[in-house]
């Protein structure tokens, strides 16, 4: 009989510990949908936000940038993106440790998931000086 208790305890341990790690994976779902990542020019003519998912969700120009020619402002528009990106892949990693914590197998997966799609730019990546009319 002994046997017995002692299979159903470790059954109801078990599965109070799945129960906790779902709980605790929902709430990181529901965390990170919430998130987002923002950047802006070193010149604060132009800002951008990224939804969670890493797509454009606001794209702020004002009158500056018309100096700059159309290659020139694609680029910075670009690479203000992949900064929101990264900044929100690292906003990711600190839900993921509040959550989940960051040793776990959820946890590494959605850090690595975000690393791999949003990676930290190179410093300087795409910065346009609009006094510089032939960068490339």
């Amino acid at each position: 009989m002994r046997d017995i208790d002692s299979a159903e305890e470790w059954l109801e341990t078990w599965a109070a510990g799945v129960d906790a790690n779902a709980a605790r994976a929902v709430e990181l779902s529901r965390r990170v949908a919430e998130l987002t990542g923002e950047a802006t020019s070193r010149d604060g003519s132009i800002s951008v936000a990224v939804g969670s998912a890493g797509q454009l969700e606001r794209l702020d120009i004002d009158d500056r940038p018309g100096r700059l020619t159309g290659a020139q402002l694609s680029r910075e528009i670009m690479s203000l993106i992949r900064r929101a990106q990264a900044q929100l892949s690292a906003r990711v990693a600190a839900q993921v440790e509040q959550t989940v914590g960051a040793d776990t197998e959820t946890g590494r997966a959605v850090i690595h998931s975000y690393a791999e799609r949003f990676p930290e730019p190179p410093d300087g990546a795409g910065d346009v000086d609009p006094r510089d009319s032939h960068a490339r």
